[in-house]
């Protein structure tokens, strides 16, 4: 069972995974710890990862990113057309109610929402996982952040089940940071005083500020709180926005409407900021920009702090409100542990250590990996398969969720904040209210100008069925929890019934007399609930589920295609080149020119029209009828090379057991000289046919078969091996011990007097003989 953790970044993701010597980062086929989140649709397949990015330029229309930005949005949310989008190339449309994008696929225009995104990025991670590990890969906890809505996180969910995964949790970055940082602390206090620390996440598009507090061998998170549009790409934007105009002046071109030189520009500038993070200043080159431009500029740090002073601005809002929301102020927080690629940026640091006091900020974590190591954590506890330290945590909910019903003359209040924010999950709540069945209960968001963007306030609907038994107006009781991965449900319902029966007498004090004394008998009975949330129905998952596996087996057919076609053109430059090198020496005329013919009339194929666009097994049968002909050849010159060592290995053996049984030595003394000559013999034998196939191999011309092959001696030296080892090996016979006599014991009566051993019992004599267990013949 395979343990993983993953990271969804927006700009780059990653995957660690438990083994017995910890967690793993691990690389993706081009050895990189990170894979960019990406993906991209060509005529044939879709680029995921890495290969994505090599299409991001040359294909920018269909390329997409920013995928956990899109997911649970809908396309006319301001936080998408007004701030996704600048980010963005491809078209977004809307796709059954959520924001999706608009493609050219396989020759045709496809939508996808970006629940069906995500989920081919997972699937991607998955298919890297695998390969990995080398073992399927199906428990997943999946990092998302702090400020994600319910029906985000049912969207991160449903990702992941259409990309055949099950979610074990989803886990909030910062907690899963926090799960990390903490698991290996061996010095935490106890809960009467804990430690509190402030982890501060800035990264590629957000920042998030989290205070944890942590005792032995538990944190608690006590508030959380973000700016969604302070990240990395941000800074880089404002530095593209000053290039651009700086360029129009001086190159007279504007950057910002060709979207390639847009694309150079923002790679430019993300390195730019990189290197004043070390440094004062530096240059700013971009070869070819557009129109032949070859563009350069300079910038000093000074310059870009005020460039980007808004955004700098913005820092220290999510630390107070993280504060402020925790009950804590500054100098109550123990560390401060920054995380995230953006929190490398000098002028950031300093403005958070300002907030602090000029405290030492402190980064013993892995900035980058942080995330994916503590989800990988998570997912290890959650596993059977790895024995993980006692270590519990607990979350707290982002928004506060109200539950609102009809009102009735009975019950005019019709709502009620079950989880305010700050709400520690799990939790679970029991409503009470009393009504006519059938009845509807809704989740919402208590504060909707508080969620992001125009996210819908709705998260669920319960519709209460009842039961006619259950009296006019009985007592319901609903069954809410907000779980651990941060979502809302309803749970169950039931009314209870109250039965009053005669129990036992008792004496009335006024009266005087005994009067029954009743008891009061409740029973629950659970009524039907109908519920309905953001999640996709089951069939509609089901079908896109169903879709992802074809896209994922025609994107493997295409590429195992293009290994084909690959492997057909490498063998026929490399076969042609070889055979004029070094495999002339081993080839015979006659096929050296059949096979030369063949190898150009592949290549005349291979570069046609049918052959550009040739079936998987069309290529592999063109390489099968080459590889007939021109096999024989390299295993001839393999052969060559490869035989002597066999040959001498083979020697080396037969020495060693020729000298072991002939040695006289005392080691082999015990062994029987039958068994002895039986190992001679065999050397010799095999001994005359190395010589005899040797002698008929060294006759033999290069360019035809060999006499003996290289497998045929391995084979003899193993016969050997397995015939004498046993023989010469047989250990000595342990010697024989002969048993002593046991000395008489204090107990046993003394032996009788020599000459007495026929005196009869009662003689007078000396004692009774002892009987013994000796045989008398």
């Amino acid at each position: 069972m395979a343990v993983v953790g993953i990271d969804l970044g927006t700009l780059n993701s990653k995957i660690g995974v438990a083994r017995r010597k910890g967690i793993d980062i691990i690389a993706n086929e081009t050895s990189n710890r990170t894979t960019p989140s990406l993906i991209s649709f060509g005529p044939k397949q879709r680029a995921i990862g890495e290969p994505a990015k090599t299409q991001e330029v040359s294909n920018f229309k269909n390329t997409i990113g920013s995928l956990k930005r899109l997911l649970g949005r809908s396309a006319s949310d301001p936080e998408i057309t007004e701030h996704e989008k600048k980010f963005i190339n491809a078209t977004l449309v809307d796709v059954n109610g959520t924001v999706g994008v608009k493609v050219n696929y396989a020759g045709e225009q496809q939508q996808y929402s970006a629940t069906q995104l995500v989920a081919m990025f997972l699937g991607k991670l998955r298919d890297t996982a695998e390969i990995e590990l080398k073992t399927p890969v199906s428990d997943v906890v999946i990092g998302v952040p702090s400020w994600y809505t319910d029906a985000q996180r049912r969207a991160m969910i449903d990702a992941a089940n259409i990309a055949a995964l099950n979610p074990l949790r989803i886990i909030n970055e910062t907690t899963a940071v926090a799960l990390g940082y903490g698991i290996t602390k061996s010095d935490l206090p106890d809960p009467e005083n804990p430690r509190h620390v402030m982890f501060v996440d800035v990264g590629h598009s957000n920042m998030t500020a989290t205070v944890v507090a942590f005792s032995k061998n538990q944190l608690a998170v006590k508030s959380s709180a973000s700016d969604r549009q302070l990240g990395g790409r941000d800074i880089d934007y404002a530095l593209v926005r000053h290039f651009s105009e700086e360029f129009k002046t001086k190159y007279k071109i504007d950057v910002l409407s060709n979207p390639k030189a847009t694309f150079r520009l923002i790679a430019g500038c993300e390195k730019l900021k990189k290197v004043l993070s070390a440094n004062a200043e530096s240059n700013l080159s971009v070869e070819s920009i557009m129109n032949d431009v070859d563009a350069s500029s300079r910038l000093t740090r000074e310059q870009m702090e005020g460039l980007i002073g808004p955004l700098l601005d913005r820092v220290q809002g999510p630390i107070v409100k993280a504060l402020e929301m925790a009950g804590l102020a500054p100098e109550q927080i123990d560390t401060i542990e920054l995380v995230g690629g953006t929190s490398r940026v000098p002028a950031i640091k300093s403005r958070i250590s300002a907030i602090f006091g000029g405290k030492t900020l402190s980064t013993t974590l892995n900035q980058d990996e942080a995330v994916a190591r503590g989800a990988t954590f998570a997912c290890a506890m959650l596993s059977p398969v790895f024995k993980v330290r006692e270590f519990a945590y607990h979350d707290v909910a982002a928004y506060p969720v109200k539950v609102q019903w009809e009102p009735t003359e009975e019950e005019p209040d019709s709502e009620l904040v079950v989880f305010p924010a700050g709400n520690v999950t799990p939790s679970t709540k029991i409503l009470t209210t009393a009504r006519k069945a059938p009845f509807d209960i809704e989740a919402v968001y208590a504060e909707p100008e508080g969620l992001p963007g125009a996210v819908n306030p709705w998260i669920g609907r319960a519709t209460i069925k009842g039961s006619p038994a259950a009296g006019e107006n009985p007592t319901y009781k609903v069954k809410t929890r907000m779980n651990a991965n941060g979502i809302v449900s309803f749970e169950g319902a039931y009314y209870e019934e109250i039965e009053e029966k005669e129990d036992t007498m008792e004496v009335d004090a006024k009266e005087g007399e005994a009067v029954p004394k009743k008891k009061k008998i409740v029973r629950k009975k659970d009524v039907p609930v109908v519920t309905g949330y953001n999640s996709l129905e089951t069939s509609t998952l089901n079908n896109l589920r169903e879709q992802e596996a074809s896209m994922h087996a025609a994107d493997k057919l295409v590429k195992d295609t293009e290994d084909r076609k690959n492997a057909l053109e490498e063998y026929i430059y490399d076969m042609r080149g070889k055979l004029e090198d070094r495999y002339a020496p081993y080839v015979q005329p006659a096929e050296k020119e059949k096979l030369l013919s063949m190898l150009t009339k592949a290549e005349d194929w291979l570069y046609s029209e049918e052959g550009e666009d040739a079936t998987k097994s069309a290529y592999t049968s063109q390489l099968d009828t080459l590889k007939a002909v021109g096999d024989p050849i390299a295993f001839r010159y393999t052969e060559h090379s490869e035989l002597p060592k066999a040959a001498s290995l083979l020697r080396e053996t037969i020495n060693q057991f020729y000298s072991q049984a002939t040695s006289g030595d005392e080691r082999y003394s015990h062994i029987d000289p039958k068994d002895i000559q039986a190992v001679v013999e065999k050397v010799a034998n095999t001994q005359k046919w190395l010589d005899d196939a040797m002698a008929k191999q060294a006759e033999r011309p290069k360019n035809v078969a060999p006499v003996v092959t290289t497998n045929e001696i391995k084979k003899k030296r193993e016969e050997l091996v397995y015939f004498a080892t046993p023989i010469m090996s047989k250990p000595k016979p342990k010697p024989v011990v002969t048993d002593a006599p046991t000395p008489p014991s204090k107990d046993t009566p003394p032996p009788p007097p020599a000459g007495d051993e026929g005196t009869p019992a009662g003689s007078g004599r000396g004692t009774p003989a002892e009987p013994t267990n000796m045989d008398v013949d």
